[in-house]
C-alpha cells in the first residue's frame, strides 16, 4: 500500500503544477479562434467556395462570343474534276472565325444561374465547417474541464480517505477500533486511487483531442484554462427558431439545391425551343503552305462570311419532355427533403433547449447536494473521531459526497455543451458562449 501511494504522489504533483515555462494558454474563444485559423476542414471548405467562384466565372463566358482560328491541309487523289477544269491537289487553309449564341432555349442562362446558386451554397458550406469545427473545440473544451473537475474531486476524495484510513490505524492501535475498519478504508482508498488515474487518463485523452483540432504537438505543453460556470440563456423557442430558419447553413444549402433543382427543369425545356446562332470569319486558301491563293480559285485566295443560324429539333422520341419530367420529379424530391429538414431542426432546437434547462435544473439540485454532502461528511468524520459513530457511516458519507461532486461537475459540463450544441444548430458563431 505504501508503494502504491508513492507512485500516485508524483501524479499529484505534476496535476497540481502550475504550466511549463512558455506553454501556452489557451481560453475557450482563443482555442476556437486558433482552430478556425489552422483546422484543415474549413480549408477544405474554402477551396471548394473558391472552385465555386470559379466555376461562375466558366459558366458566364458561355453569354460571350467565341473567336477562334484554325488551319487545314486537304490532298486530293486527283487534280482535275470530271468537268475537266483543273483543281488544285493540295490545298492549304486558313481561317479566323467569330460565333455568337443569340438563343439557346434559356439553358445557357439557367447553366450560369446554377452556377451561382452553387457558389452560394459553397459559402454556406465554408460556415458549416466553421459552425461544426466551434462546436467541437467546445465540446471537447467543456469535456476536458469536466475531466479535469474529476481528478480534483477524486484527489479530495482520495485525500479523505486516506485521513480515514490513518484515524482508522490510530484506533486500531489503541484497540478501540476493530480491525475491519482498517480494512475497509485500505480498500476504499485502492479503489479511489485507481479512480483518480481514470480520471487524469480521461484528461490527458481530451487533451490530446484538443491539440489534435488546433493543429498543436501531441507533446506540446500548451494548457487549457476556463472553468464549467453558469452561462445565461434567454431567448425563447421561437427566437431560436427564426435565426436557425434564417442563418443555419444545412437549411442555405437545401434552399440552394432547390433552386439548381428548379434551373434543372429549365434546362431541359429547352430542346423545345429553336437555338440561334450568329457567326463571321473570314479564311484564306492556297495551293501552298503560306494560303496566297492559286490560279483554280475564284477569288484567288480570300473571303468573308457572315450569317445567321437556326435550328430546330422536332422529334427525338420524346427525349426534352422526358428530361423534363425527370428535372420535375428531382425538383420536387429535393423540395421534399429541404421541408423534412426544416421540421427536424425544429425538434433539434426544442430538443437543445430542454436539455439546458435539464441541465440547469441539476445544477442547482447537485450544488445542494454537495453542500449537504460536505457538511454530512464532516459530522460523520467528527463522531467517528469522537468514537459516537462507525467507519461506516463515514465511508458512506464520503461515497455521497464524491457521487454529489461527479454530478455537479457533469451537470455543468452538459449545460454548456448543450449551450454549444444550441448555437450551432442555430446557425451562430460564438467562440465564447457569452454576449448572448
Amino acid at each position: 500500500m505504501i508503494s502504491r501511494m508513492f507512485l500516485i504522489l508524483p501524479l499529484f504533483c505534476l496535476l497540481a503544477a502550475p504550466p511549463a515555462f512558455g506553454a501556452d494558454v489557451y481560453t475557450l474563444e482563443k482555442a476556437v479562434t486558433t482552430a478556425l485559423e489552422r483546422n484543415f476542414s474549413v480549408k477544405a471548405a474554402e477551396e471548394s467556395r473558391k472552385a465555386a467562384g470559379a466555376g461562375t466565372s466558366a459558366s458566364r463566358s458561355a453569354f460571350g462570343p467565341v473567336l477562334g482560328s484554325g488551319y487545314a491541309y486537304d490532298r486530293r487523289q486527283h487534280n482535275r474534276e470530271s468537268t475537266g477544269r483543273g483543281v488544285d491537289r493540295e490545298l492549304y487553309t486558313w481561317r479566323v472565325y467569330l460565333n455568337q449564341n443569340i438563343f439557346a432555349g434559356f439553358s445557357t442562362l439557367a447553366d450560369y444561374q446554377k452556377a451561382a446558386l452553387r457558389e452560394e451554397s459553397a459559402k454556406a458550406g465554408v460556415d458549416r465547417a466553421r459552425l461544426e469545427l466551434i462546436r467541437l473545440v467546445q465540446v471537447h473544451f467543456f469535456t476536458y474541464l469536466k475531466a479535469h473537475e474529476d481528478v480534483r474531486s477524486a484527489r479530495d476524495s482520495l485525500d479523505r480517505l486516506r485521513s480515514q484510513m490513518e484515524s482508522s490505524r490510530a484506533f486500531y492501535d489503541v484497540g478501540v477500533s476493530p480491525r475491519i475498519d482498517v480494512l475497509q478504508a485500505e480498500v476504499d482508498v485502492s479503489t479511489a486511487e485507481s479512480a483518480l488515474l481514470i480520471a487524469e487518463n480521461a484528461t490527458e485523452t481530451q487533451k490530446a483531442r484538443l491539440h489534435t483540432l488546433l493543429l498543436l504537438p501531441l507533446d506540446s505543453p500548451a494548457d487549457y484554462r476556463g472553468t464549467l460556470d453558469y452561462i445565461p440563456f434567454s431567448r425563447s423557442l421561437e427566437e431560436c427558431l427564426k435565426l436557425a430558419y434564417r442563418k443555419r447553413p444545412d437549411l442555405i444549402i437545401a434552399e440552394k439545391a432547390v433552386q439548381m433543382a428548379e434551373k434543372d427543369i429549365v434546362k431541359a425545356q429547352s430542346g423545345y425551343y429553336p437555338q440561334i446562332n450568329a457567326y463571321g470569319g473570314w479564311g484564306s486558301t492556297g495551293n501552298s503552305p503560306d494560303v496566297s491563293g492559286s490560279p483554280n480559285i475564284n477569288n484567288r485566295f480570300n473571303e468573308w462570311t457572315v450569317g445567321v443560324n437556326a435550328e430546330l429539333r422536332l422529334f427525338e422520341w420524346g427525349k426534352t419532355t422526358f428530361e423534363s419530367r425527370q428535372a420535375r420529379h428531382e425538383s420536387a424530391r429535393v423540395r421534399a427533403e429541404t421541408e423534412n429538414l426544416k421540421q427536424e431542426v425544429g425538434f433539434q432546437i426544442k430538443e437543445r433547449i430542454l436539455s439546458m434547462s435539464e441541465a440547469a435544473k441539476r445544477v442547482k439540485v447537485a450544488q445542494g447536494a454537495v453542500t449537504q454532502g460536505r457538511e454530512a461528511y464532516r459530522m460523520a468524520d467528527a463522531r467517528y473521531r469522537q468514537q459516537v459513530g462507525t467507519m461506516t457511516e463515514v465511508l458512506d458519507s464520503q461515497a455521497r459526497l464524491s457521487a454529489a461532486e461527479a454530478s455537479l461537475a457533469g451537470a455543468r459540463a452538459d449545460y454548456s455543451i448543450a449551450l454549444s450544441n444550441l448555437y450551432s444548430d442555430m446557425g451562430e458563431e460564438n467562440p465564447s458562449l457569452r454576449g448572448h
